[in-house]
């Protein structure tokens, strides 16, 4: 029997196989950790991976004008004090709630978006305490 390493299993890519072409691929992508062995949350850590995340301009962490990232951004716990600070609405205690970003087409009722989501939701055993608008700056956006 032939064992093979997890780290071998994917350093080459699949087979053409319907709308897939391995061609077509093209790798660019970054990955940086960043975690902390003390325990605690830090705004340190953040800051370092926000220098990690700038450091992967090279591995084209960029749009097609310069002006552009690519998405890329970091993964945190969630910032309790400053959730309640900004929800309006009242939370759970810290680690019985979560949070989620939906992105609403602006040619959609809301209302009847939100409704439809918050029946998902409790399909699930989920139970949607708020909502929230996302302040956005367009002025920071590239071309």
């Amino acid at each position: 029997m032939t064992i093979t390493s997890p780290f071998q299993r994917f350093n080459t890519a699949p087979k053409a196989s319907g709308l897939y072409d391995p061609s077509r691929d093209r790798d660019a992508c970054g990955l940086a950790m960043v975690a902390t062995l003390r325990g605690t949350a830090g705004h340190d850590i953040v800051e370092t991976a926000m220098t990690a995340l700038r450091n992967l301009e090279h591995r084209g962490a960029v749009g097609s004008d310069a002006g552009t990232g690519d998405g890329a951004g970091i993964l945190s716990q969630l910032p309790d004090r400053f959730l309640r600070s900004v929800a309006g609405f009242e939370l759970p205690e810290v680690g019985a709630y979560a949070a989620g970003i939906v992105f609403i087409h602006q040619d959609e009722s809301i209302d009847t978006f939100k409704a439809s989501f918050e029946t998902l939701a409790e399909e699930e055993g989920l139970r949607v305490l708020g909502w929230r608008e996302v302040p956005i700056r367009p002025e920071v956006l590239g071309d």
